[in-house]
């Protein structure tokens, strides 16, 4: 009894503040998750995990052999397995690719070039992160969290094998889940109520099943021409919509919809944090990561209403310059968002059509920028 009680002792004596820190940050995590329903499917791994990895002597990230040999844990191995080879943001993006209905973005086509216009903030912050001092790979792997899009920001962050990986994970992931609360008073603070109640009644048209089909594949051959990097992350978010649109494969679009996405993001979530342990956490740039990623994900927000503002100076038809807002990769969050905020000013005025339509466009623009900014920086930092 008394060696066992020597050896909580010694246990005990072994623990730091950053430690008590990052179990705080980790009950915040979980707090969110179930408290505010904010991405609880994500937010609640990673903060049990954050607890799970700063526990004194945690066999989570390595273990003492009887020799006295140590080995990777097995949320390392699971990192390994996962995340560094790319598995895990491919494999998701099978599954947002099957929940997404692109019906909404054929029917409209222009919609797209909100997508593309809500990512200067992506670019912006790129500029911005590197005149702070960061180093170029990563400012860029900071800058794609401003598309609010975590697979992306994985992919990124790892290829450029960026240093802050732990930190640029919770910020994609927490501004995601924060979309909420972070843009309706950006938006109301850049339009007018006269320009958020205009109506966009929406005209229901048929896009024939040939075009659903067509679609994934083309968007993958261009990406393929124009933006060879990104082709991966593309291709599997399009082999996910073809797999819904497809017909024969209901079945296994479920499967992805739900099963494989739920069961890939709570493994994503949880090997994130195995990252996140308190020497490689609790750094000032990671606060000036956070910031700066809030300044992204605040720009690319500006960047889509402000398009559709000046669209409105040269169009006969108005555009409610609140979906450009939707541009954002969050789906269908930044959509529902825009959607609430509509009915708020006219209770008559439904939204959500046009909005989706932009926020499908803007998860396709946020792939493809984050490839750009790949062929960009590595052969830069090669």
């Amino acid at each position: 009894m008394k060696e066992f009680l020597g050896f909580l002792f010694d246990n005990a004596l072994e623990i730091e503040w950053r430690q008590v820190v990052m179990w705080l940050i980790g009950g915040i995590l979980i707090f969110l998750a179930i408290k505010k329903d904010m991405e609880p499917s994500l937010l609640l791994p990673m903060g049990f995990g954050a607890i799970l990895v700063n526990l004194p002597l945690s066999g989570a990230i390595t273990q003492v052999l009887s020799n006295g040999e140590e080995q990777e844990g097995i949320l390392n191995v699971l990192f390994d397995a996962g995340i560094a080879n790319e598995l895990f943001p491919l494999v998701l993006f099978i599954g947002i690719g099957a929940m997404i209905d692109f019906g909404p973005l054929l029917s409209n086509p222009k919609l797209m070039l909100f997508g593309a216009a809500a990512q200067f903030g992506i670019f912006f912050t790129l500029g911005m992160a590197s005149l702070l001092g960061f180093p170029l790979k990563d400012a860029a792997s900071i800058s794609i969290i401003g598309a609010a899009d975590g697979p992306t920001s994985i992919f990124v962050a790892n290829m450029l094998k960026s240093d802050y990986f732990s930190a640029i994970m919770v910020a994609a992931y927490s501004y995601m889940a924060l979309v909420p609360i972070i843009q309706p008073p950006v938006i109301k603070l850049i339009t007018t109520k006269k320009e958020r109640m205009i109506r966009m009644p929406y005209e229901q048209k048929d896009v024939s099943k040939l075009t659903r089909i067509m679609f994934p594949i083309v968007i993958t051959i261009i990406t393929g021409i124009f933006a060879p990097t990104s082709v991966v992350l593309i291709g599997f978010l399009m082999f996910g919509n073809l797999i819904r649109e497809c017909g024969v494969l209901d079945s296994l679009s479920e499967t992805a919809q739900k099963v494989l996405a739920n069961l890939i993001t709570i493994f994503l979530g949880i090997t994130v944090a195995s990252q996140m342990t308190a020497d490689k956490f609790l750094r000032p740039q990671t606060i000036m990561i956070l910031a700066i990623g809030l300044v992204a994900f605040i720009f690319d927000t500006v960047g889509g209403v402000c398009f559709a503002k000046i669209l409105n100076l040269f169009l006969k038809k108005k555009i409610n310059p609140m979906i450009g807002a939707a541009g954002i990769s969050a789906f269908p969050m930044s959509a529902r968002v825009v959607h609430k905020m509509g009915l708020q000013e006219d209770p008559q005025n439904f939204l959500l059509m046009h909005s989706i339509g932009v926020n499908v466009s803007g998860q396709i623009a946020s792939v493809i920028a984050g490839g750009m900014i790949l062929n960009i920086v590595m052969p830069l930092v090669a």
